[in-house]
């Protein structure tokens, strides 16, 4: 890792309910099991105002627990312009809402803004949304997070 004090890394979803603060969570619980939690900060956000201050969707909430991550302090914000100065990482979940973040921010941060799942070894580029669907759809969120969480640690370790 850098000699920077703190790597900041911001996840990004539409609502912020399900997928980034389940990223968020399973990647902090990596990062602190690592033993690197005074040097990586993690947390989440929306491209939508939809469920600002709410807590994460109950079925991610279900899923994440029966894994041991926790959600329960994580509520729901939208992004702001002052993250893209502050995240050195923006992961989006899928394409829509990297064009989003690309649209929001200045060309200067446009480099920070990835696909989350650039990280994973798996053949998929995006996070699906589970929120429309049942139970199956949130862990397979899980799975493909916990893949692309790995991948990242082991990129931010090599930096």
């Amino acid at each position: 890792m850098s000699n920077k004090t703190k790597t900041n890394i911001l996840f990004v979803c539409m609502g912020n309910i399900c997928r980034s603060p389940t990223a968020e969570s399973v990647f902090r619980h990596f990062v602190e099991e690592a033993g690197l939690g005074d040097h990586i900060e993690v947390e989440s956000a929306g491209t939508h105002a939809y469920h600002v201050n709410e807590p994460a969707d109950r079925r991610a909430l279900a899923a994440a627990e029966r894994r041991g991550y926790s959600m329960s302090k994580i509520r729901a914000r939208r992004v702001h312009e002052k993250d893209f100065e502050r995240y050195d990482y923006i992961f989006a979940m899928d394409r829509d809402n990297l064009a989003m973040l690309v649209d929001q921010a200045d060309a200067e941060h446009h480099e920070k803004i990835r696909l989350f799942l650039e990280f994973s070894s798996g053949q998929e580029a995006e996070v699906p949304d589970p929120y429309y669907g049942g139970a199956a759809g949130f862990e397979r969120v899980l799975d493909l997070v916990e893949e692309a969480s790995r991948g990242l640690l082991e990129t931010l370790r090599r930096s």
